[in-house]
């Protein structure tokens, strides 16, 4: 399949693809992007909604971590995230004044944040061309022949990478979260109106 097939018809389909985390601060999108990790973006917005409105990054940091568990314990893993979240706060107010640096290596380095991690924040805060690969865009990569099924996330990640524009890496990616979160679903998904149907490796299949 050509790239250029593959970004028509995703513009056809979210001309308007965002990132569906609910953020209005630099530091709210790298807290609430450590807390999607095994959650969905839905739920996760409705924990926010309570988190922040409690605490800004300087009372994250010195709040009570039995505190910040209560709030985000439907998250899953919350004692970790918990952590994450009051180690993260304390490192950004101490090495760049609350502020989220456009620093790759900086923010690989604070607990909780991967690359994942790390792509949607630079991406979406710095316009920095990125493709995060999470379990929706793995499936889809994978189904359509983009990646294989063995491979790790980083290199579905480079295979993107490499097959698609530079300049589409950041809109694609939410194109490509949506459309596997929305449209190629990992249990039933919407095979009947999708547009890359004969393209899908699983299309034989009773998926």
């Amino acid at each position: 399949m050509k790239s250029s097939y593959l970004i028509e018809e995703l513009d056809k389909l979210y001309p308007d693809a965002r990132c569906e985390l609910n953020y209005t601060k630099d530091y709210e999108l790298l807290i609430a992007t450590v807390l999607s990790a095994q959650c969905t973006d839905k739920r996760v917005n409705s924990v926010t909604s309570i988190l922040f409105s409690k605490y800004d990054i300087n009372a994250l940091s010195k709040a009570n971590l039995k505190d910040i568990e209560r709030i985000i314990r439907s998250c899953g893993s919350y004692t970790k995230k918990a952590y994450y979240l009051k180690s993260i706060a304390e490192r950004l107010i101490s090495d760049y004044n609350g502020k989220v640096p456009n620093n790759r290596e900086y923010l690989e380095s604070l607990p909780g944040v991967g690359r994942k991690t790390c792509n949607v924040v630079l991406s979406n805060l710095y316009d920095v061309p990125a493709i995060a690969v999470d379990t929706h865009v793995s499936r889809v990569a994978i189904r359509l022949g983009l990646a294989s099924k063995d491979d790790s996330v980083l290199t579905i990640e480079k295979k993107l990478m490499k097959k698609l524009p530079k300049k589409n890496w950041s809109r694609l990616h939410h194109q490509l979260v949506l459309f596997g979160r929305y449209n190629c679903k990992a249990i039933k998904p919407n095979c009947k109106e999708c547009p890359f149907i004969e393209y899908c490796k699983e299309k034989n299949k009773n998926i």
